[in-house]
């Protein structure tokens, strides 16, 4: 799978820490060091038959159709298209105009991840959103008339412009507009952002963790009741919907990250991530230079690593698959450090996996850090 960073935004998000830029005066330089990325690092996937693609970012909206269509034509130079590739743009619902859905609707493009984040304009007022309520409601159905049916939106919950009461209403939402997945997370306050400058100065209260939980729970309840099955703490989706990309960053696949920021893993020890410069990306990649650090995982960090990630998700962590992985010093330890949380309830094992009970759901990072080896 390929995941392909486009680090341009028309203005900050207020919770935002991700790598973008407001500036399009490098857009072409970047377009252009993408494609001849893709030259450089086209063995770093073994397999040559994609099964995803995921544009992300940034907004990756921002790119014309054609712009888009020019990076995917050059991927194929090196790699071939599955029969039912899922092929994912983040899309912001200002962009997603008529003009630009009827030329997505004629695209490679068949998911659309719309970062809604609420339909309510206080909160979108808060977030420093480019769009209003009533475009995300337009842009949504816009998509689907246009043929482009499998959505997935995201959704923040907790945010101090917010209650439990509204939260209800963004998700009777989704129910209403039929969209078949949803992103959802709660606001969390970001060094480095707009947010933690306002809850630092007093112009904003910090999101109260009780009000969050109670909104997790009733989200998680509310939408299984309407046919979602909730198959990763922040992501839920009807019957077939379920994202094929994020569903294999968790089974932990191998990914190639391309772009500004982009990270990639080799499926067994090694990451790496390019520079968060746009203009240093581009130039070091039109020079025949990769711009990227590498790390060699150790035991211990793909332990950790599997745990965080695979105690996310419904299915939780293969117990024998451990045994295939790890050395006997790993394993005693995980056996060690396991059995307390097991008589506590907030771990069981279910046919041969290791899970968080959905009612510690909201604790989950916490519990997965406990089980941590450090050397």
């Amino acid at each position: 799978m390929i995941y392909i960073h486009i680090p341009f935004c028309k203005q900050k998000c207020s919770y935002c820490n991700f790598h973008f830029s407001t500036s399009l005066h490098s857009k072409d330089k970047v377009l252009e060091a993408l494609c001849k990325e893709i030259d450089l690092r086209k063995d770093e996937l073994q397999n040559k038959t994609l099964k995803t693609l995921y544009f992300g970012g940034g907004t990756p909206s921002m790119l014309s159709v054609d712009e888009l269509k020019k990076i995917m034509d050059h991927l194929l130079i090196y790699f071939d298209f599955s029969h039912d590739i899922e092929i994912t743009l983040e899309a912001n619902p200002d962009d997603l105009t008529s003009a630009y859905v009827k030329d997505l609707s004629q695209s490679s493009i068949n998911r659309l991840s719309i970062g809604v984040q609420s339909f309510f304009d206080a909160d979108l007022q808060l977030m420093n959103r480019a769009h209003n309520a009533s475009q995300a409601d337009a842009a949504i159905k816009r998509a689907q008339d246009s043929g482009l049916d499998n959505i997935s939106i995201d959704l923040i919950y907790g945010s101090p412009t917010s209650n439990l009461e509204l939260w209800k209403k963004n998700l009777n939402k989704v129910v209403e507009l039929q969209v078949p997945h949803l992103s959802s997370y709660a606001l969390t306050i970001e060094p480095k952002t707009a947010l933690n400058q306002w809850v630092n100065s007093g112009k904003i209260v910090a999101p109260n963790e009780a009000h969050q939980n109670e909104e997790f729970f009733w989200m998680s309840q509310f939408l299984k009741e309407h046919g979602f099955e909730h198959y990763e703490i922040s992501n839920f989706a009807l019957p077939g919907f379920q994202s094929k990309h994020n569903s294999a960053y968790w089974r932990y696949e191998p990914y190639l990250g391309l772009g500004p920021s982009a990270h990639s893993y080799n499926g067994h020890n090694e990451r790496s991530w390019n520079v968060s410069n746009n203009i240093i990306y581009a130039q070091n990649i039109l020079n025949h230079q990769l711009p990227l650090e590498r790390e060699m995982l150790t035991e211990s960090d793909r332990y950790n690593e599997a745990l965080m990630i695979g105690l996310r998700t419904k299915i939780g962590v293969c117990v024998e698959g451990f045994k295939n992985q790890f050395s006997e010093k790993i394993l005693t330890y995980f056996q060690k450090v396991i059995a307390p949380k097991l008589d506590s309830g907030n771990l069981i094992i279910e046919n041969g996996f290791l899970k968080i009970p959905e009612k510690h759901w909201f604790m989950a990072d916490g519990i997965a850090s406990d089980l941590f080896f450090v050397e």
